[in-house]
């Protein structure tokens, strides 16, 4: 070999010798990275000992139900308040406070009821009249008799003094505060009486407005959970058609995989051109419509997603993306028609290779399954965790009281040293808190319930890469195809995975796993400093986070790879990626421009389900469609189903053609060895398939049988 060609291979490695011995993934070898598995294992304990104590600790209900003063559950069932699911508000004026923005609990005596009240009554009135004040009753607390006067219910603070109309709005009651003729209304009357005197409705407002400062949110996730009780059943149809979609397209490219991949790339450019088309259309439809030139900047964020759609500089900004999206990738496709053949190859190779080893296929639900129990364990965790700490109780008065604010303990108040120096002060329910060992580290738990949710959920996936890599590994170093792969190649792949490497697999998903929980630490610090950054602060964290992205995309390769060298040589996880390493800067070119072609036309196979499927639902959601008017659930957020199947739809895609990936990714490490160790001999024969060696120019003098 030449001087000039030697440079690269003592830089990056000695290339692969040939071994007559070497017949495919190694059998016979030992464990990797060994204390990295004890470490895996420690913290997956540790992981469950955390899940155990937070459900030991937790309360969902705290999550589900309005608390009243009492620490009590509004609505829960099997309790005597099964049937007041509502919260009521003593004094809802007394929400414009600031404690409320600071502990979310307003400083008035709340109680769960029935139903909210439906019309204007004061105490005093109320009481005149035995009806009014029966009714009255249903929102005082107990104890409340008809012998008792005035002053000594409203001095021990059993009912309120007034009573507005209201409405029920996330299980609390609120007044019904509305707007005629330019000036506050409640209960359609400007003004009313509130035991003392009269009041503008218009004092309701900061109240009301403080008390859902925190609301506002969850009246939206309460919409959205309603659309998918309204619409679960056709997200599962459209999430099946995904699937048989999917299945259809593998089946097809086992056996057309060179026209599959052409229609696909016509197909791609047709639904975006199509989808240019339609957002060019909904553009000028609205050309002249009241307010459809507001811009998004003028518009701000709406809860209500669809007013976006009636807004042209939405659709306008829609048009551009998916334009430029259109020329990149025609313009991808001009530059690289000629390596574009050397991937078809690959593929059809692929395909050759999953029709040999079809278990593969099915082996992403394997994947899924994990990654749901993962997911599924860490939600709940997080769940229990935020809702582990115990109901604190403040003092809250009326005058002027020396322990205002301070903690109290509800079931001794009334007899209690605080009681007799502020005689009108409460102890009411304030936040949910707590002073242990435990409370005071609910946030490292937290941040390590995340960590283990990161480090798990990657170590799934790398089980799921290095066990596909061993079982196509064994196909394509397969003298004799298929006489020499093994009887259950995934089976035994797997089994040597979690035997033998599942050190390697936590080692690498570790390192991926610091890297994520940096990138979310950076997150969360750029949203807490937002306000006091400066034009360099944000631009450090813009770096760092650039940065951080970068590293993350680049060892998610290193990993992929470093997975399929473990699969077959059974080193340990550094050994195995500086191998992988030095083998693809080996052969840098093409590395680059085949490998990455070969994604990107897997990709637009995905792109062009999702496109397919994500049309269809818009306009079956949307009721463009007379057809599908009758049919389609009435929503709130009809975009709800339609991101939920589009979405979905890229999860199963991608799933079927992962497989379909790390086949490629398999296949291309083994064909750029093949060229390494082989040299076309009669001793020396390549095992790439006749395509790849056309292409390439290689033969084989004596070619084995294929």
């Amino acid at each position: 070999m030449p001087e000039n060609e030697e440079e690269p291979y003592r830089k990056h490695g000695d290339p692969r010798k040939y071994d007559p011995s070497f017949k495919g993934p190694i059998q016979k070898r030992g464990c990797t990275d060994i204390i990295c598995c004890i470490l895996f294992t420690l913290a997956v304990l540790g992981y469950i000992a955390v899940g155990i104590l937070a459900w030991s600790q937790g309360d969902p209900r705290k999550v589900i139900y309005p608390t009243d003063s009492r620490g009590q559950f509004c609505g829960q069932a099997g309790t005597p308040l099964e049937n007041k699911r509502l919260l009521f508000y003593f004094n809802i004026m007394k929400c414009a406070s600031p404690m409320v923005l600071l502990s979310f609990q307003c400083p008035t005596t709340q109680m769960c009821v029935e139903k909210c009240p439906d019309r204007f009554m004061t105490l005093v009135t109320a009481y005149a009249n035995q009806k009014d004040f029966d009714y009255y009753k249903t929102f005082c607390k107990e104890g409340v008799t008809n012998n008792m006067g005035v002053p000594a219910i409203v001095g021990a603070g059993l009912c309120p003094t007034m009573l507005t109309p209201s409405k029920p709005f996330t299980r609390r009651c609120f007044p019904d505060l509305g707007i005629k003729g330019g000036v506050i209304t409640v209960g359609n009357k400007t003004k009313f009486n509130d035991g003392q005197k009269e009041r503008d409705a218009k004092d309701l407002l900061d109240g009301v407005k403080n008390a859902t400062v925190v609301m506002e949110a969850r009246q939206v996730v309460l919409k959205i959970f309603e659309d998918y009780t309204q619409s679960w059943y056709w997200i599962l149809i459209g999430l099946v058609i995904a699937m048989v979609l999917s299945l259809l397209f593998i089946v097809l490219m086992r056996f057309l995989a060179g026209v599959m991949i052409w229609i696909i790339i016509i197909a791609v450019i047709c639904v975006l051109g199509y989808g240019i088309f339609h957002c060019y259309m909904e553009y000028a439809d609205l050309k002249g419509e009241p307010g459809a030139n507001v811009t998004l900047q003028e518009l701000g964020f709406q809860t209500d997603f669809s007013i976006y759609l009636q807004v042209r500089q939405t659709w306008l900004a829609f048009m551009i993306i998916l334009a430029i999206v259109e020329v990149i990738i025609i313009l991808l496709l001009i530059f690289l028609r000629k390596r574009i053949l050397i991937a078809i190859a690959l593929i059809k190779e692929a395909s050759r290779a999953i029709g040999h080893v079809m278990c593969s296929l099915f082996y992403p639900l394997f994947t899924f399954l994990l990654l749901a129990i993962v997911i599924a364990y860490w939600a709940v965790t997080a769940v229990f965790l935020s809702t582990s700490n115990e109901p604190v109780y403040k003092v809250v008065n009326e005058s002027a009281c020396a322990y205002s604010a301070e903690t109290c303990e509800p079931a001794n108040y009334s007899t209690s040293e605080m009681k007799k120096q502020c005689p009108d002060s409460e102890c009411l329910f304030a936040f949910y808190g707590g002073e242990t060992f435990y409370h005071k580290y609910l946030i490292a738990l937290q941040f390590y319930n995340v960590f283990l949710f990161f480090w798990c959920a990657n170590f799934v996936t790398a089980l799921g890469q290095m066990t596909l890599a061993g079982a196509f590994a064994s196909y394509y170093w397969a003298f004799v195809k298929p006489d020499d792969i093994p009887t259950f190649p995934v089976f035994s792949s797997l089994g040597r995975s979690l035997r033998y490497h599942t050190g390697s697999l936590a080692f690498g998903s570790l390192i991926l796993s610091i890297i994520q929980i940096i990138r979310v630490l950076l997150e969360y610090l750029d949203h807490k400093l937002k306000d006091a950054q400066n034009k360099c602060t944000k631009f450090m964290f813009c770096c760092l986070k650039c940065c951080f992205w970068c590293l993350e995309k680049f060892v998610k390769f290193l990993n992929r790879n470093a997975y399929i060298m473990v699969a077959i040589y059974g080193k340990h996880f550094c050994a195995s990626a500086k191998d992988a390493f030095f083998l693809l800067m080996r052969n840098v070119i093409r590395v680059a421009v085949v490998d990455k072609v070969t994604d990107f036309l897997l990709f637009l196979g995905k792109l062009l389900i999702v496109g397919l499927v994500g049309v269809f639902s818009f306009f079956f959601f949307s009721g463009r469609v007379k057809a599908f008017e009758d049919t389609a659930p009435h929503l709130h957020y009809y975009w709800v189903p339609i991101l939920t199947v589009v979405v979905g739809s890229y999860l199963i895609a991608h799933g079927f053609f992962s497989v379909y990936a790390m086949c490629v990714d398999t296949l291309f490490l083994c064909f750029l060895e093949d060229l390494e160790r082989n040299d076309g001999s009669a001793e020396r024969p390549y095992l790439m398939p006749e395509s790849l060696r056309k292409i390439l120019n290689k033969k084989n003098k004596n070619p084995p049988a294929e």
